[in-house]
């Protein structure tokens, strides 16, 4: 099946949605790059990070997911990935369990996987890209909450979906930071919005209507940070109700200058991008390997590796004061 990838690559056909071509592709690596949304704010930046590893690899970039937060959306793809023949497929995984089957098909075919923001079952992929850790994340998140609130009040989260499987993972930690660290502070509801910005805002606001004691909204995904933050200040209780979350600093930045949004913590987005098509291509070169304790991705230097995890680095804490130095 490489052999006809090669020859759209090199004829420079466009399967939309899936790839697009230059004629002199064929002899290149073929690196697929599957996000959770395409459209998210978050994966843009991932892929500008990619686009850039891309170029400097001398490899061939196929970028594709689904619209929203749609699992079975993302076993199409890389099936049809699998059907073209790609070098490497790299994955966020919406559905942990869910994409490992397909991913699993993959393998056997001869192509390599690595997974990055959230990963999948381990034994259907070569390496997890891990931004930060889940500990970390959750940590980070529960102990600045606890500073708004000097420990004490309620609080909601707003995730992406119920079943995303990392960020199932960080409200483990958060919960397990709350328990340990902060016994006045209470979780009162958590609600998916999809990862769409407008129904994280109608959730907050739900949130406000029926929790009048609400002292702070934590979004864990890109989108629900606006969206929390906008749906408080048309409710008119900036600095009565809190907003942190995980999310990018440029849709945060005005509502960090207004003092709805507290904090924002994050990673460079673009640098785990670039990281993931290092992995993937050292991985498929033969350069990088199961046991290996530290990997070289141009520019950003070295990564340690733990196990079968390349590491990123810490969370990092977007606020006031630092947030305008920075434009993902």
């Amino acid at each position: 099946m490489k052999s006809l990838l090669r020859l759209a690559l090199a004829a420079g056909l466009l399967l939309t949605g899936t790839l697009g071509a230059s004629a002199a592709a064929s002899s290149k690596l073929v690196v697929a790059f599957l996000p959770k949304s395409k459209g998210n704010a978050y994966f843009i930046s991932c892929k500008a990070g990619a686009e850039k590893a891309a170029k400097e690899l001398g490899v061939e970039l196929l970028f594709d997911g689904p619209t929203d937060s749609n699992a079975a959306k993302q076993n199409e793809i890389v099936e049809n990935w699998i059907t073209l023949g790609v070098d490497v497929i790299a994955v966020a995984a919406e559905n942990k369990e869910g994409i490992s089957t397909a991913l699993r098909k993959a393998q056997k075919a001869g192509i390599k996987v690595v997974t990055y923001d959230a990963d999948s079952m381990p034994d259907s992929r070569s390496f997890f890209v891990n931004q930060a850790t889940p500990e970390g994340i959750g940590h980070a998140l529960m102990d600045d909450a606890a500073r708004l609130l000097n420990g004490e009040g309620e609080f909601a989260i707003i995730t992406a979906s119920l079943t995303a499987a990392n960020q199932r993972e960080w409200q483990k930690h958060i919960e397990a930071r709350l328990k340990e660290k902060y016994p006045k502070m209470k979780i009162v509801a958590v609600r998916p919005c999809d990862d769409l910005k407008d129904k994280a805002q109608s959730e907050a606001t739900a949130l406000m209507s029926a929790n009048p004691n609400l002292k702070l909204i934590m979004a864990i995904c890109s989108p629900g940070v606006p969206g929390a933050a906008e749906a408080v200040k048309q409710a008119g209780k900036t600095g009565k109700v809190k907003v942190i979350g995980l999310g990018l600093p440029n849709e945060n930045k005005r509502y960090v200058h207004e003092g709805v949004t507290d904090t924002v913590i994050l990673w460079n987005t673009g640098d785990l991008g670039y990281l993931t098509i290092y992995a993937g291509v050292a991985l498929a070169k033969g350069e990088l390997k199961p046991g290996a304790k530290s990997f070289k991705a141009g520019t950003l230097g070295t990564f340690a590796i733990a196990g079968d995890h390349i590491l990123l680095g810490k969370p990092f804490a977007f606020n006031k004061g630092n947030i305008d130095q920075f434009n993902f």
